[in-house]
C-alpha cells in the first residue's frame, strides 16, 4: 500500500474531505444504488447515527435539487457523490440497515446472497485470501468475508459510510479514496468485489477497472453489481407506472441533480451492456459469466424503483463476473 490501512480507524487518501452541503431528496432514475434488499434472514436492530440530528432551531430545508440530463466529467461526478452519501449516509444506514444486516453479503435487492451464489469461488477458498471490496458502505460484505477467514479491506468514498462501518466494528481496514485512484501497491489482492458501489458514479469507468485489474493479482477475481442497464429506458417507479418505457435504452447523458445554483449534487452514469462488457474487455479482463437474478418468491419488499412487481418483468441487477488472466 502506499498509504497504511490499519483496523480500528479509517485512512483518508488523499487525507482531505470537503466540507458537506445542503442535503438533497435523491431521485434517481435508477433508484438507491449502493447495498441491497437481503434474503429472508433474523431482523438485526438498526443502530441509531453515531451523531445527533441538529435541534430543531438548527435544521433548515434545503432547495430540493433539479434533476436533468446533461454531461458531468469525472471531478464533477466524484465531488458530487462524495458530497452525497456523506449527507445522506446516517439516513440510509437507518433506513436500510436492517435489511442490509451487520455480516451479510448480497449482490442486489432480489436478494442474491454470496452464501449461495459463490461469484467469488467456493467460500472455503476465502480463507487467507486478501479481498479489497470498493464501495463498501458501511463494509457488510467486507465483515462477512471476514467472517470467512478472509483478509478484507473496505474502501469507500465517503467518510461518512466509512464511519458507520467504524460504528458497527471490525478487525480489517477501512479505506477513504476514490475508486479511480486505488491507494494500494500493484498485485496487492487475490480478489476485488464491489456490490453496487462505485461503478454507476464514475465518468470513467475503464479507469476504475483498469485501477482494480492493476492492484489484483495473476489469476484475481473481480466481481461487481450495478443496476441492470435496461433499467434506464423506465421510470424509477416500483409500480404500474414504472413498466412503460420512458426514455431511450441508448442515451447515455449522466443523469445530475443540481442545486440552485447549478453545481451537480448527485450524477450517474449510465452503461449499456454492451458498453460494460466493452469496458471489462478493454482494460484487460476476460468476462467469465453475467449473471441477472431473477426476482425470488420469498422476497416481497420493495427498494426505491425495485419491486416484486417489475422484478417479475425486468432484471433490475447485472453481476459481471471478471478475472485478470
Amino acid at each position: 500500500m502506499r498509504e497504511a490501512a490499519q483496523p480500528g480507524r479509517i485512512t483518508p487518501y488523499p487525507a482531505e474531505n470537503p466540507s458537506p452541503e445542503a442535503a438533497p431528496t435523491r431521485a434517481s432514475p435508477c433508484g438507491d444504488t449502493a447495498g441491497a434488499v437481503g434474503r429472508e434472514s433474523p431482523q438485526i436492530s438498526t443502530r441509531e447515527p453515531i451523531i445527533q440530528e441538529p435541534a430543531p432551531s438548527e435544521q433548515f430545508e434545503p432547495a430540493e435539487p433539479e434533476a436533468t440530463r446533461r454531461e458531468a466529467g469525472a471531478a464533477e461526478s466524484s465531488r458530487a457523490n462524495r458530497g452525497w452519501w456523506d449527507r445522506n449516509a446516517d439516513e440510509y444506514q437507518i433506513e436500510h440497515g436492517t435489511f442490509l444486516g451487520d455480516d451479510r453479503f448480497v449482490w442486489g435487492p432480489e436478494g442474491l446472497d454470496e452464501v449461495g451464489a459463490e461469484l467469488l469461488g467456493d467460500p472455503e477458498d476465502l480463507k487467507d485470501k486478501d479481498v479489497l471490496e470498493i464501495g463498501a458502505g458501511a463494509a457488510q460484505c467486507s465483515r462477512w468475508l471476514a467472517g470467512q477467514g478472509a483478509r478484507p479491506v473496505a474502501l469507500d468514498l465517503s467518510h461518512r459510510q466509512l464511519q458507520h462501518a467504524l460504528r458497527i466494528g471490525g478487525a480489517f481496514p477501512l479505506v477513504c479514496a476514490d475508486a479511480g485512484a486505488l491507494p494500494f501497491a500493484d498485485g496487492s489482492f487475490d480478489l476485488a468485489c464491489s456490490a453496487y458501489g462505485a461503478l454507476p458514479f464514475l465518468a470513467d469507468p475503464r479507469a476504475v477497472l483498469r485501477e482494480v485489474r492493476r492492484v489484483l493479482r495473476p489469476g484475481g477475481r473481480f466481481v461487481f453489481s450495478v443496476t441492470h442497464p435496461i433499467r434506464w429506458a423506465f421510470p424509477d417507479e416500483p409500480g404500474p407506472e414504472g413498466l412503460s418505457v420512458a426514455a431511450s435504452y441508448f442515451d447515455r447523458t449522466p443523469y445530475v441533480e443540481e442545486d440552485e445554483d447549478g453545481r451537480a449534487v448527485y450524477v450517474e452514469h449510465h452503461r449499456t451492456v454492451g458498453d460494460r462488457v466493452r469496458d471489462v474487455v478493454a482494460s484487460g479482463f476476460r468476462l467469465v459469466d453475467l449473471v441477472e437474478p431473477e426476482w425470488p418468491a420469498w422476497n416481497t419488499s420493495e427498494w426505491g424503483g425495485w419491486s416484486p412487481l417489475r422484478g417479475n418483468l425486468i432484471p433490475g441487477t447485472a453481476i459481471f463476473v471478471c478475472v485478470r488472466d
